[in-house]
């Protein structure tokens, strides 16, 4: 069986992007339910599948991230993955569909579940809002925010890979990617013309396309008024590529194959290398043997 990749909301869960890309696991309101029964549906999922991926947000509700934790610990499993990368909605259902489409390959669950990180970094994610008066999770100026005041105002804002803030116009854009990407875009509020228009040419992408603005789009950016977008890269051979080129290396705590320096699902990180002995002389370590 694929790995499992779960989200923490229907709106986190976008269609397939291929005939091979898995299902997603929804765990709509995990927090609400009662313990017991979050722990079986969380097992039930492990047995079937082997191993579970959660893709959560850095910023998802208290509630919901303490009900993730708990029910790890309860169920004392090292077979389920919590990965909470700093993305908005969008960029964050892109992320997991991503894993999705990996979860289809050759690739052990280790590797799919710290491909993760790896692949947050080719993702490019923000929007245009009409108001950033209630925007905590991008700097924004004393300057914007009476900006923001003001009727008919726009702000395109970028979230990720490095957050930025500008007033939005004709020929005024945010930084993009350097690599060819397709764009996704969700609609609020808030005509789409300056992403489709302005921002699409400007950071060339391949293609374009639609989805329903997810349930926590809103709240994360502080406002209805709000179309959000995110370049990534869609197609399965160019991720695959990705994540096949990184030295993978064996978790020397739960034994499965990962990438980078510390396992997704036990959190060990590889023990430190000793420093090779040193030679005692009268003139000190650091002086060489005479020779003889």
């Amino acid at each position: 069986m694929p790995t499992a990749i779960a989200v923490t909301g229907a709106g986190l869960a976008l269609p397939a992007q291929d005939e091979r890309t898995v299902p997603p696991v929804v765990l709509e309101g995990i927090e609400s339910r009662p313990l017991d029964e979050a722990v079986a549906a969380v097992q039930q999922l492990v047995e079937g599948y082997g191993h579970l991926v959660v893709v959560c947000a850095k910023a998802a509700p208290a509630a919901v991230v303490q009900r993730l934790y708990t029910v790890r610990a309860l169920l004392e499993s090292d077979r389920i993955a919590l990965f909470q990368p700093d993305l908005p909605p969008l960029g964050l259902a892109v992320l997991a569909r991503q894993l999705r489409q990996l979860a289809s390959c050759d690739l052990g669950p280790g590797v799919v579940a710290s491909a993760g990180r790896l692949l947050t970094h080719y993702i490019h994610a923000g929007a245009l809002l009409g108001t950033v008066a209630r925007l905590d999770h991008v700097p924004v100026t004393l300057t914007s925010h009476a900006r923001s005041w003001v009727p008919g105002s726009q702000f395109a804002v970028l979230a990720h890979p490095q957050p930025q803030l500008v007033k939005a116009g004709p020929g005024v854009t945010v930084p993009g990617p350097e690599f060819g990407t397709w764009l996704l875009l969700a609609k609020g509020q808030l005509p789409a013309e300056w992403v489709t228009e302005t921002l699409a040419p400007a950071w060339r992408t391949q293609g374009l396309r639609e989805t329903p603005l997810p349930a926590e789009s809103a709240r994360w950016w502080g406002t209805n008024k709000v179309v959000e977008f995110c370049a990534y890269l869609p197609d399965l051979s160019v991720l695959y590529q990705l994540v096949t080129s990184v030295r993978q290396s064996v978790c020397h705590w739960c034994g499965i194959d990962v990438i980078g320096d510390r396992c997704v699902f036990c959190s060990a990180t590889p023990p430190p290398v000793p420093e090779p002995p040193r030679a005692l002389t009268p003139g000190g370590p650091r002086h060489a043997l005479p020779a003889g």
